[in-house]
């Protein structure tokens, strides 16, 4: 197997015109890994990227062409129709990716491999998925990329935990592409897998766990691997997480094992609307969890999901004052909620009626039921200048990020950042919200 990694080609098509004038394959697979930039300001689709390159490959081989990744998983016959291909992984492809090469390379039928898509007449066909048993998994190796030019240049060294995402957010599409059960990785994996960076020679790296600290247990114990192999003192690392189960004990061991900051899904800060949007905690979490990360030393941030049905200028407001009250490191206020297929926000929008007429709809609407083109969701009720209306509530506090490509350090748009990127080739390294959370005041 090779990989063709263009992350580091300046012409892509060059490239991949080079590899295939002299290499034979079976199939290509190709991973994507983003529908787009999930920014309410920006709305920017990754769809013509992705199919720029799928016409590429195309033009210079006739073999298959498979789809997968997580932001393909998330939308997989949209993507498809709109590449214009037949053939795709949902899901895990650890195991049906090499299961389809293998009957692909000795002529069998392939068509009833799990979590397979395929082209029936005008449309697709979808296999059950095969969620591993990670448990089971060996550690991934980490030497098919060049890792340590990644994080030279600012890219993210990731791994997980684990996989799955049993929690009820309406708006969530991680559940799509991973299931809801969750599945752990042991903490020993784990561990091995951070040593292998380490031994690379990179000292940052970030978990991509929808939820670090569920469950809780779980968190702790990685926590302790870490801690006992000394990996703590060699490697700062971030994680997401939610804002319960939180716990004082859970904190103390994320200092230990070298955790450097900790983005938490807080969505809001008012109780009414956390009920709306599917969260299982409160407001009063939100303050005890500050509280411990504090306590702890750990630098923390709450991440906002603003807009969503039945919000109101009240309501945010509130959030709004209460953030400010309880002090995170950083606060990221995203306006509009970004709606996905198959989740309940979407099954609730087409509830409202026809998307053309739904007045709380912001994008692509005519042509879009499946929402594959970016739509948000921002109650109309916080009336035609709820962008100005947040940054009056905001102000100048320094603490509040937004997604705005004209706001200097505070544009928490990772995607064409032009402030992050000087700081990344000035040499900073982290989460690159705490990347922007060090950048001086005045620096734009």
């Amino acid at each position: 197997m090779d990989i063709l990694d263009l992350c580091f080609s300046p012409d892509y098509t060059l490239s991949i015109a080079e590899y295939f004038a002299s290499t034979e394959v079976l199939a290509v697979a190709v991973s994507f890994r983003n529908t787009d930039d999930s920014s309410f300001a920006t709305k920017r689709s990754f769809f013509p990227q992705l199919k720029s390159i799928v016409d590429c490959l195309k033009a210079n081989t006739t073999m298959p062409i498979i789809l997968g990744g997580a932001g393909f998983s998330v939308m997989p016959e949209a993507v498809l129709h709109y590449c214009g291909l037949d053939l795709g992984v949902w899901g895990e492809g650890e195991y049906s990716l090499p299961l389809l090469l293998t009957k692909m390379a000795s002529g069998e039928g392939f068509y009833d491999i799990p979590a397979l898509l395929y082209r029936v007449g005008d449309g697709f066909h979808f296999n059950p998925p095969h969620f591993l048993d990670l448990s089971r998994m060996s550690t991934p190796r980490r030497s098919f990329i060049n890792n340590r030019r990644y994080f030279e240049e600012g890219g993210m060294n990731c791994l997980e935990t684990k996989r799955g995402c049993p929690q009820g957010c309406i708006y969530c599409a991680d559940p799509l592409s991973k299931g809801r059960k969750i599945r752990l990785r042991s903490p020993k994996s784990v561990a091995d897998e951070m040593q292998a960076l380490v031994d690379q020679g990179i000292d940052h790296v970030h978990l991509c766990d929808s939820e670090f600290n569920i469950p809780e247990h779980h968190a702790k114990e990685v926590c302790m691997e870490i801690i006992n192999r000394g990996l703590g003192e060699r490697v700062r690392w971030y994680a997401y997480a939610s804002p319960v189960p939180f716990s004082q004990e859970l904190a103390s061991l994320l200092r230990g094992a070298g955790c450097a900051g900790i983005n938490f899904g807080a969505d809001s800060a008012c109780d009414r609307v956390l009920r709306i949007l599917g969260r299982d905690f409160c407001v009063k979490d939100l303050r005890s969890t500050a509280r411990f990360c504090r306590e702890a030393g750990i630098v923390f941030m709450y991440d906002l999901l603003l807009g969503a049905p039945e919000e109101t200028r009240q309501s945010l407001k509130e959030t709004i004052q209460t953030m400010k009250e309880i002090s995170p490191d950083r606060v990221g206020a995203a306006l509009g909620v970004r709606v996905y297929h198959k989740t309940k926000l979407a099954e609730m929008v087409h509830k409202e009626g026809p998307l053309l007429d739904n007045h709380n709809l912001y994008g692509i609407t005519q042509g879009n039921d499946d929402f594959s083109a970016p739509t948000f969701y921002l109650s109309r009720h916080l009336g035609d200048d709820a962008a100005q209306y947040l940054s009056q509530l905001v102000g100048n506090d320094e603490r509040f990020f937004l997604h705005n490509p004209e706001a200097g350090n505070k544009n928490y748009n990772y995607d064409d950042n032009a402030t992050l990127m000087k700081a990344i080739k000035s040499g900073c390294r982290g989460a690159f919200w705490d990347i922007l959370r060090r950048l001086p005041k005045t620096q734009s």
